[in-house]
């Protein structure tokens, strides 16, 4: 999650170092929490896609490698390279089969070779250059694999009742647009990105976890809250009290409220069967 570059407009700052610095104490653990949600979905979604042995693997914007070791654990893949900008969660937790690379995915000179998946999720969200990034991983993409692409959708519109959550979020969604540039308003046109990069066919999905008090996604977004508390408060939306109150309402019996969703997008390059 920290392969983010300079955000643009308006924000000018990059993730990793505006907001979620890796360095910051607990950082990891704040990643393996949203791992926890979501890591079973993008499982299920590989192995639907028949992802397994033979299969070399690109992780990109891997975090603290929690896909990119189930890819080897269970789907049983030869090999997967992690990418990511910062790459100490990484390291920290060698295993056979997995190599790992700093670098940047918006560097015009990445090219870490070619792979049957290539994967990136909660990653093209904070860059301004999506579409090139999008077409540069598709070519990147093996003949006859797939690449896979996973971000948010917010679910926390104007039309969503006013909670202690729902104000939170809305300015947690405004404070990153504008410290970083994360805009997920694109995200649900991934499938026509992916067509438009030359793959075929194409199709997505949307799980969206249930908001129960200490759940791995609640205790996800109390963290992401307390990282990224004073960018919130700078919009003027939310003060202190509100951000502790959505706090103790997440933690609550009384949350009546829905996560941000996870839109998972994949394609197929076109060549030889698997």
């Amino acid at each position: 999650m920290t392969t983010a570059p300079r955000g643009g407009v308006p924000g000018e700052g990059r993730y990793g170092e505006a907001v979620f610095p890796p360095e910051r104490a607990g950082e990891g653990e704040r990643i393996d929490y949203g791992a926890l949600a979501y890591d079973d979905i993008t499982m299920a979604r590989f192995h639907a896609l028949g992802v397994g042995p033979g299969w070399r693997c690109l992780d990109v914007g891997a975090g603290t490698g929690t896909v990119s070791r189930r890819l080897l654990d269970e789907a049983g893949v030869t090999g997967v390279l992690a990418v990511d900008r910062d790459v100490r969660f990484l390291v920290e937790r060698p295993v056979t089969g997995l190599d790992v690379i700093e670098a940047d995915v918006t560097d015009p000179d990445f090219d870490p070779g070619r792979f049957r998946l290539v994967h990136a999720r909660f990653v093209l969200m904070h860059l301004p250059e999506r579409d090139r990034v999008i077409r540069r991983l598709a070519e990147l993409v093996e003949p006859g694999g797939v690449l896979v692409l996973s971000d948010a959708v917010d679910l926390t519109s104007d039309r969503a009742p006013d909670t202690p959550y729902t104000l939170v979020m809305r300015a947690m969604w405004q404070a990153l647009r504008e410290t970083i540039g994360t805009d997920v308003s694109w995200v649900p046109s991934y499938p026509q990105l992916l067509r438009d990069a030359g793959l075929s066919p194409v199709a997505a999905e949307i799980h969206v976890p249930p908001l129960l008090a200490g759940s791995p996604i609640s205790r996800f977004w109390a963290d992401t809250w307390e990282r990224s508390r004073a960018p919130m408060l700078a919009t003027g939306l939310v003060d202190d009290a509100a951000v502790d109150a959505a706090i103790r309402y997440l933690g609550s019996d009384g949350c009546a409220a829905l996560s941000a969703g996870m839109l998972t997008a994949w394609g197929r390059k076109p060549g030889e069967d698997l």
